[in-house]
């Protein structure tokens, strides 16, 4: 049998009537841009996340350019964000003409590493973004006591992370600010591309809306030069629908890591490390292997879908050659992006596959 990496599908499968009904009513609306249904998800989005404010946006980069945009964080300024990340979080950086200045994260958790960033801080440092990797919460109270001691900006990339909790409370409400992607692998996701800012400043939820509605607040009025990156009406339906079922998935997702935690016995591998003040949502199930090559050929060839999130750190991407980092400068984030197995995770999985995993690991 053939084990997929994921498979939308299945929960859509469970829902395809709500679904339907929505697409439905956004048809029947004659309304496509800027409507009812984005009003709602924004209402429902930012009480879930214990925000005050929602704002819906074309995608997740455009979530954290936004934000950034919105600070006035721009040339000359620098932004603190993990060496291991996927590159978008840097590239929300470079977009607003700012330097993005990498951290190495925690090798157990690997969540940026509060311990490292004073370090990295300078008279240009204007904000820290921090990514709540593979759903697993970074450690905020020392971030947030680190920022607020020099006067900085605290930026979720919250992309993974739709409803995990950091010492119960939830991810989105642990910084000045947060932004999701809702690409359709996420666990909250569209069938299309969205993202959302969420926060309880109530200026910046104001700038970040004009920002993404070409700098307008009253149409054809442009204020400043904006950008134009919208929630789609349809697709903030289908998230209604979605965002009802958003807690009962992520149960399902961590009874599924708990199995791999307690079964998979290979001396090869190396297990998530889950703090204890830590819910995660198990966007990701990653291992590490040294063998890694060798182990994704073995689950190939039993047909088992592991992929590898992500091959290359963002510092030695083609893209930032100009800040001329060698390879070596971040040895843990580099270890990691050539360590890194996602094992098959998702809501509907069978226990078949679920053993077949387990079996192919313990092999």
């Amino acid at each position: 049998m053939s084990v997929p990496f994921l498979d939308l599908n299945c929960a859509n499968r469970d829902i395809r009537i709500e679904m339907l009904t929505a697409f439905e009513r956004v048809l029947d609306s004659g309304s496509y841009i800027m409507g009812d249904e984005v009003r709602q998800f924004e209402n429902e989005f930012a009480f879930y996340c214990d925000t005050k404010h929602c704002i819906g946006v074309g995608n997740g980069l455009d979530a954290l350019h936004l934000i950034l945009r919105a600070y006035g964080i721009g040339a000359g300024d620098e932004v603190i964000v993990p060496a291991n990340t996927f590159i978008a979080t840097w590239l929300a950086v470079s977009h607003a003409g700012a330097i993005p200045v990498p951290v190495e994260p925690d090798v157990k958790t690997f969540n940026l590493d509060p311990n490292l960033i004073e370090a990295a801080i300078t008279k240009n440092t204007k904000a820290i973004i921090v990514v709540h990797l593979y759903g697993q919460v970074a450690d905020m109270d020392p971030i947030n006591f680190i920022a607020r001691k020099y006067g900085l900006k605290v930026i979720e990339d919250a992309a993974q992370a739709h409803g995990a909790l950091y010492k119960n409370k939830r991810v989105g409400s642990l910084g000045d600010v947060a932004a999701f992607s809702f690409y359709p692998g996420k666990n909250l996701g569209a069938l299309g591309d969205g993202g959302a800012v969420v926060t309880s400043d109530e200026g910046l939820a104001s700038r970040v809306r004009v920002l993404g509605n070409y700098g307008s607040r009253i149409k054809y009025e442009n204020e400043i030069k904006g950008f134009n990156s919208r929630l789609d009406e349809l697709q903030a339906a289908l998230l209604r629908v979605k965002l009802k079922k958003l807690d009962s998935w992520n149960i399902e997702r961590n009874k599924v890591a708990q199995y791999y935690l307690d079964n998979i016995q290979s001396q090869g591998l190396m297990l998530p490390y889950v703090p204890e003040w830590v819910k995660p949502v198990w966007h990701l199930f990653v291992v590490r292997s040294p063998k890694r090559a060798e182990l994704k050929k073995r689950f190939d060839q039993l047909q088992i879908q592991a992929m590898i999130h992500y091959p290359i750190p963002p510092h030695l991407q083609g893209a930032y050659v100009d800040l001329n980092i060698a390879a070596g400068r971040f040895p843990i984030s580099e270890k990691i992006h050539s360590q890194v197995l996602s094992l098959p995770l998702y809501p509907g999985i069978t226990r078949d596959a679920i053993e077949q995993v387990v079996s192919a690991c313990n092999d």
